[in-house]
């Protein structure tokens, strides 16, 4: 008999002997890390800025502990946002009291965006207060070109006010607001301003000798005051003062006015303390340290 045939196995090789698909498996990070990746970052983003504000609604500086407190955060999450926030100049620590305070280029980004309107807005507000206590009219003047352009005023409480218009331009060279910025530029540029303007005697005591205008510039240096004895009006008489802004560059200048019968110089200068406070104040309102707020 011949041999009986092995029966046939249809085997599919395929399906009996099935290749393993290797699958990588991510590392599993932990929970924080992994919900701040996966949100893009917006977490860290919004601790951040979380930080920014409390520091900025503490004047006189907040310690680490109390920052952690307020916005929530452990210690030491808190302390390295902090410190890198620190390292790109945002906030600063105080050397004596190691709290945190804003630094100088949170104030470059806002100045940036600091536009004539709210500079104004900025301003109003000193103006008044300044005029209540001075009983005179306040202005608030910034350079334009050769000249100054009165951004903001408020007449004081008293009669007989000034009715000075605000966006009313005034020569520099005879006016106490002009000549505080004028006090402000390098001997460079006052040298070339000087050389293209002339000094047109407007009263009878406005300065048209150039020596003499130089001397009262370095006294205007030297003293972080100007006045104004009837120079641009001979019934006028005025007072100003440097106003800084976060690099310490004066961007301006503020000052008080009223008529001559009711100001002399000595009583300008008896007001010397409120203008100083108010330029002061309004300086750091524009972002100038204290230090350089004079």
């Amino acid at each position: 008999m011949p041999p009986r045939a092995k029966p046939k196995r249809d085997v599919d090789l395929r399906r009996a002997a099935p290749v393993a698909r290797i699958v990588k498996s991510e590392p599993q990070d932990n929970d924080e890390e992994s919900e701040d990746r996966a949100r893009g970052g917006v977490q860290s983003i919004g601790r951040a800025f979380a930080i920014l504000e409390e520091v900025a609604r503490n004047r006189e500086g907040i310690s680490l502990a109390e920052l952690a407190k307020r916005v929530g955060l452990h210690n030491s999450t808190t302390f390295h946002l902090v410190k890198t926030m620190a390292s790109l100049g945002y906030v600063r620590q105080i050397k004596d009291t190691k709290r945190y305070r804003i630094g100088r280029p949170l104030f470059a980004l806002a100045a940036g965006a600091l536009d004539e309107i709210e500079m104004v807005s900025m301003a109003t507000p000193v103006l008044d207060d300044l005029s209540h206590e001075t009983g005179e009219s306040s202005h608030f003047a910034t350079r334009m070109s050769d000249a100054v352009v009165v951004m903001a005023r408020t007449p004081g409480p008293g009669a007989f006010q000034l009715t000075e218009r605000m966006g009313v331009v005034r020569p520099a060279y005879c006016t106490a607001l002009g000549k505080v910025i004028l006090a402000a530029l390098r001997p460079d540029q006052l040298e070339r301003y000087l050389d293209r303007v002339e000094l047109k005697p407007l009263t009878q005591n406005t300065i048209t000798e150039r020596g003499r205008l130089l001397q009262e510039i370095a006294e205007i240096r030297s003293a972080g005051i100007a006045f104004d004895d009837c120079e641009f009006d001979s019934e006028l008489r005025c007072a100003a003062m440097p106003i800084f802004d976060f690099s310490g560059k004066v961007v301006g200048a503020i000052g008080i006015s009223g008529p001559v019968w009711r100001l002399s110089i000595q009583a300008l200068r008896s007001r010397a303390r409120s203008l100083e406070a108010a330029a002061k104040r309004l300086s750091e309102a524009f972002g100038a340290a204290p230090s350089n707020s004079k």
